[in-house]
């Protein structure tokens, strides 16, 4: 059984958590990170072609979802990452500004920058959304996030979190990012995905629209075969391959005691080059420079291949998204969302985007509570209820005190 924890308890241990961060992370200044990759012996970074899009790329870019750092940013471009990933959603807009403001810096040929959108969640029941006010929805958000960037257009735009074959063939997200790559606001156009990310992917491929799609991929992921047959389909139909979720949560528990090693779950995904790069979050310089110097050296340690036969056999925090579970839900609840939420709560740290996700799914306080038992099982063997029951407490917390 996981433990359960007071509200009051559940706040300080986030504030607390994320204010260790922030100073670790100020302790740690760009000065000492630069002299120490100086001691570093040089090797050529590795780089790879992103499908057809003609884009060459370091084979680990930047993550920016948590990041608030500029600093980062000037540091990671130092270490030649030239891929940097936001969304239209993050730190509600902050991470856009951001990257808006350092990039007013450096050439616009410099750095590859790519965003994505969340198709708006509507209530269908009474018939099908309109395509045209979907459109604009979409193109509106578009404008918004170029604001913010200070750019005219992005390299790479997603129609992000989708999940499904007909999220993917949707006509108003096709005709939106048609329409963004005709007005020039986008150079190339993708898809992101967390979960069902075979049926996903071959999707992309069938659409003749989309030319990347960034993917969730790692060593927990029970189909990691499934979605490797995948992604070699897509590169062979000329799709360019970003992957995300990496490190499958960073942690094999919600105390953080037991970290994942999260440089050989990274070395692992590249080992597949039909994957061009990786966006690992980064929220310290510790962070960066780990990241940073797998761009140049693959090879795996036997103890590295070691931790990962071992982490993958604990359940951990990240939900692999195969809805084992949902069909024994009597209430039908979007269970992987709600673990994706907890894994961003207690293994990134990251309230602000849990609470952000949790709020979209529009559910009560606390979904289970009408449940004597729960009887979602999940393959991973998450304790289900206590799960759902413990992250939804953020819905009710007070955005000043986790904004």
């Amino acid at each position: 059984m996981e433990k359960d924890f007071s509200r009051r308890g559940f706040i300080q241990k986030t504030i607390l958590g994320g204010t260790s961060a922030l100073l670790a992370s100020a302790a740690f200044s760009s000065s000492s990170f630069a002299a120490k990759n100086e001691n570093m012996q040089e090797k050529p970074i590795i780089k790879r072609k992103l499908g057809k899009t003609g884009i060459e790329l370091p084979i680990v870019s930047f993550g920016v979802m948590r990041s608030d750092s500029p600093a980062l940013i000037h540091a990671a471009i130092k270490e030649g990452i030239i891929l940097f990933d936001t969304a239209h959603g993050y730190q509600r807009g902050k991470n856009e500004e951001m990257l808006g403001e350092v990039f007013q810096g450096y050439r616009r040929d410099s750095f590859v920058l790519a965003t994505k959108i969340q198709p708006e969640k509507k209530d269908t029941s009474a018939g099908p959304s309109d395509v045209k006010t979907d459109v604009k929805i979409f193109l509106d958000k578009l404008d918004i996030s170029l604001q913010r960037l200070k750019m005219e257009y992005v390299d790479i735009l997603y129609v992000h979190a989708l999940s499904s074959r007909d999220d993917v063939l949707n006509p108003a997200m096709i005709e939106a990012v048609t329409a963004a790559k005709k007005l020039g606001k986008a150079k190339h156009v993708g898809v992101s995905t967390h979960r069902n990310e075979p049926e996903v992917i071959q999707a992309a491929i069938d659409s003749g629209v989309y030319e990347v799609v960034l993917t969730s991929v790692n060593f927990k992921q029970d189909h990691y075969a499934a979605v490797k047959e995948s992604i070699a389909k897509a590169v062979k139909a000329g799709l360019g391959i970003v992957a995300m979720k990496t490190m499958a949560g960073g942690f094999h528990d919600k105390e953080r005691k037991q970290p994942i090693n999260c440089k050989a779950a990274l070395k692992f995904v590249l080992q597949d080059e039909n994957i061009t790069t990786a966006i690992p979050g980064n929220t310290s310089f510790d962070h960066l420079s780990m990241n940073a110097s797998v761009n140049s050296d693959l090879a795996m340690s036997a103890q590295e291949q070691a931790d990962l036969m071992i982490g993958k056999s604990q359940g951990g925090l990240y939900c692999q998204g195969c809805e084992h579970c949902v069909p024994h839900c009597p209430k039908g609840l979007p269970i992987p969302d709600l673990m994706r939420a907890y894994m961003y709560t207690y293994g990134y740290r990251d309230s602000r985007q849990a609470q952000d996700l949790l709020l979209s799914l529009n559910l009560p306080n606390n979904p289970c509570e009408e449940c004597a038992e729960c009887s979602a099982v999940c393959a991973k063997n998450f304790a289900v209820s206590e799960r759902v029951a413990d992250v939804m407490r953020l819905t009710s917390v007070p955005e000043e005190f986790i904004s």
